[in-house]
C-alpha cells in the first residue's frame, strides 16, 4: 500500500542502539532520534571522530563484525537501527555478516525490533520506466554488484529470523533538507523510484519504529 505522507507514531520505544552511526545517514538518524526524545547508544569504531554530544547519547567503541565488542551494549534496548554501509566496489560482508551478528546479539538480549537500510536497485523495480530499468540492470547492478549481493544476503538473514524487521529499499540518496513528505510502499513497489534525502530517510526510520504495519516487511520510500 502506498501513502503520500508519513504519520509518525507515538513513541513507546525509548532506548535504541544505532549501528553505522558515523555515516551520513546514521548521523541524521541519531540526531533526529535524540530530538524525538530517545535515549540513543551508538556503536562506532572510532568514538573520537563522532562529534555529536547529548545527555541522552552513549557512544560505544565497537565493530559490527566483532560481536563481543557490542553485545553488552545491545542489552536493555528497545530497538535497533542499522545504517551500515560500504562505499567500496570490492566484495564485502558488512551487511550480511554485520546484521547476522546484530541479530544474534538481539536474540541473546531478547530484543525484537530492527530497521535497516538496503537499496531500491538490488532488484529491477517492476513499476519503473524503461530507462530506469535499463539503468538499474545495466549500470547500477554492475557497478555495485558486490554491495547489492551482500544486501540481498542481509535481507535473507532477516527474512529467516523471528525479529520484527523492516528493510528499507532506498533509492538515490541526496543531502537535501528534511521535509517529512514522501511516498512509501509496504511489501509493494512504488512507481518511478527517484530519490530521497538522507534526512527524510532518517525521518522514516525514526518515526516508524513502532509501526507494526512495517514489521517483517520490505518498504520502498521515494519522493
Amino acid at each position: 500500500m502506498t501513502t503520500e505522507t508519513t504519520a509518525p507514531n507515538k513513541t513507546t520505544m525509548k532506548k535504541i542502539i544505532v549501528f553505522g552511526a558515523s555515516g551520513n545517514t546514521g548521523k541524521l538518524v541519531v540526531g533526529q532520534a535524540l530530538e524525538a526524545g530517545y535515549q540513543v547508544t551508538v556503536v562506532v569504531r572510532n568514538p573520537d571522530a563522532f562529534k555529536l554530544s547529548n545527555k541522552n547519547l552513549e557512544i560505544i567503541k565497537g565493530d559490527v563484525l566483532r560481536p563481543t565488542t557490542f553485545e553488552d551494549a545491545v542489552k536493555g534496548k528497545d530497538a535497533v537501527i542499522s545504517c551500515l554501509g560500504s562505499t567500496g566496489k570490492e566484495p564485502t560482508t558488512v551487511y550480511s555478516q554485520g546484521v547476522n551478528n546484530i541479530a544474534a546479539a538481539m536474540d541473546k538480549a531478547g530484543i525484537k525490533r530492527i530497521i535497516c537500510i538496503s537499496a531500491g536497485a538490488v532488484t529491477v523495480p517492476p513499476n519503473s520506466s524503461f530507462i530506469t530499468k535499463f539503468v538499474v540492470k545495466n549500470i547500477l547492478q554492475r557497478l555495485f554488484k558486490y554491495i547489492y549481493a551482500d544486501m540481498l544476503l542481509m535481507e535473507k538473514v532477516l527474512g529467516k529470523s523471528d525479529l520484527d524487521w523492516t528493510i528499507i529499499r532506498a533509492p538515490r540518496l541526496t543531502n537535501n533538507k528534511r521535509t517529512g513528505k514522501y511516498r512509501t510502499a509496504i511489501n509493494d513497489h512504488l512507481s518511478n523510484l527517484s530519490s530521497i534525502s538522507r534526512a527524510d530517510l532518517a525521518d522514516y526510520m525514526v518515526t516508524h519504529l513502532n509501526d507494526e504495519k512495517a514489521f517483517k516487511a520490505r518498504v520502498e520510500v521515494s519522493y
